[in-house]
């Protein structure tokens, strides 16, 4: 077993070559990555993935997207030659491209701290404004398409990391239990069936967004409604059909398998 412990670099040799392990906070806070200067190879481990980084999971504690560039600026600094990526095909002997790469990623994720950043320095609105008021920086190169990950998500990350837990609305600062907020609601639309409706008509407009909303308040509201059970259901599973990225694609399949089975969200 690994018996060795260090901060921030670590260099050994084996049969003649030298490695050096290099720490980086990237999916989790001891992420380390490997230079090896003898035959010009960078193992990034996952903090390159051929995809937009993972560094906003929802369901995972704090990344930080800006150690994660420089971790990457770090990396392009060696000039290596050929790139073991965590995820996706190696790329072999291409100094030009491995550069590329690395400073793409750092780039990106450069510019969704930045703008995050502005966002939160021009006041303090809820942070789901806040997200919708940051402009997603969109690549065309392969390696940074947003198939399991997204740039909204990693908003939210840098959201958390300097906004704190509370998402600056007053009501959820200390908040009622949701299922109570969702029986109110119903009571006042009509009922639960009165919301799904709702919901469905707001979806077939294209806003699967805020149809979705409502949806979660009609199945808080009454999960023992298989009318608006199966409703709710067909919602996420048209939302999770219209997903590019697999979280959120996951995410949505699994409140529509919750649904079906009259579980409530809360």
């Amino acid at each position: 077993m690994p018996d060795t412990l260090y901060d921030d670099r670590f260099t050994f040799r084996v049969g003649g070559v030298t490695f050096e392990v290099h720490h980086s906070r990237g999916e989790t806070d001891d992420h380390s990555w490997v230079w090896c200067p003898d035959r010009g190879v960078v193992a990034s481990g996952d903090m390159i993935i051929t995809a937009l980084p993972n560094a906003g999971n929802p369901q995972k504690v704090q990344r930080y997207p800006w150690d994660w560039s420089k971790g990457l600026k770090q990396m392009a600094a060696l000039a290596p030659r050929t790139l073991c990526p965590g995820h996706g095909a190696p790329i072999i002997n291409d100094a030009q491209k491995v550069r590329r790469i690395l400073l793409e990623t750092a780039e990106i994720l450069d510019k969704i701290v930045d703008r995050t950043l502005e966002a939160m320095a021009k006041g303090a609105p809820p942070h789901t404004d806040i997200v919708h008021m940051v402009e997603l920086p969109i690549s065309k190169s392969p390696w940074l398409q947003p198939i399991y990950d997204e740039a909204e998500f990693i908003v939210r990350n840098v959201i958390r990391y300097y906004g704190g837990w509370w998402n600056g609305r007053p009501g959820d600062l200390k908040p009622a239990p949701r299922a109570a907020l969702a029986r109110e609601l119903a009571v006042l639309t009509g009922g639960a069936d009165a919301l799904v409706e709702r919901a469905v008509k707001i979806a077939a407009s294209g806003d699967m967004r805020l149809a979705c909303h409502l949806a979660d308040f009609a199945m808080e509201a009454a999960p023992d409604d298989e009318g608006v059970s199966r409703a709710v259901a067909e919602l996420y599973e048209r939302r999770a059909a219209g997903e590019g990225g697999l979280m959120s694609e996951s995410l949505y399949k699994s409140a529509a398998v919750y649904a079906r089975e009259g579980r409530p969200f809360v």
